[in-house]
């Protein structure tokens, strides 16, 4: 289980997919990408796509992910994503009154369960004080991170 701090895009995609009985369905998708930018994303998520789907399709939507952070999962029965909102308290030193405050985080697991263990097995490691307030799961396909690409490791006077 690993975190990672990024500026995450929700991209939603539509084409038409092949079904399990050999007919054609127009679908939408959605997907998550690691991107700095709308036009970043945008390529980012063609480039991905292209390489799983053999026909035509469009971005029909691009926007700023909520999540601070995703959580992702090595386990090979993780093949889910989940929303989950964490409230994270803290003590007011004026009025000694208790504050929460909510993030969203997206998590990679199996089952809800297993998503709630994946949540208290990275933040178990913090010195913070949360709660979990909800954990739901999304119609999310996948999440491609940014991964350096060869010509990203060329000096800038070879490319």
């Amino acid at each position: 289980m690993r975190s990672r701090l990024a500026t995450w895009f929700e991209c939603k995609i539509g084409y038409e997919k092949t079904m399990e009985d050999g007919l054609q369905k127009k679908v939408n998708e959605s997907y998550v990408v690691d991107a700095l930018s709308f036009t970043e994303a945008e390529k980012r998520i063609m480039e991905e796509m292209s390489s799983y789907i053999s026909g035509e399709f469009t971005v029909k939507d691009i926007k700023i992910a909520p999540y601070k952070e995703i959580f992702f999962s090595d386990e090979e029965m993780a093949d889910r994503w989940y929303k989950a909102k964490l409230d994270f308290i803290t003590i007011d030193e004026k009025t000694e009154k208790e504050k929460r405050s909510g993030v969203t985080y997206l998590v990679q697991a199996g089952t809800l369960n297993s998503a709630v263990k994946n949540i208290d097995n990275v933040m178990g490691g913090t010195m913070n004080d949360y709660v979990i307030a909800a954990v739901a799961e999304t119609k999310l396909m996948d999440v491609f991170e940014y991964t350096k690409s060869s010509q990203d490791d060329k000096p800038e006077s070879e490319q």
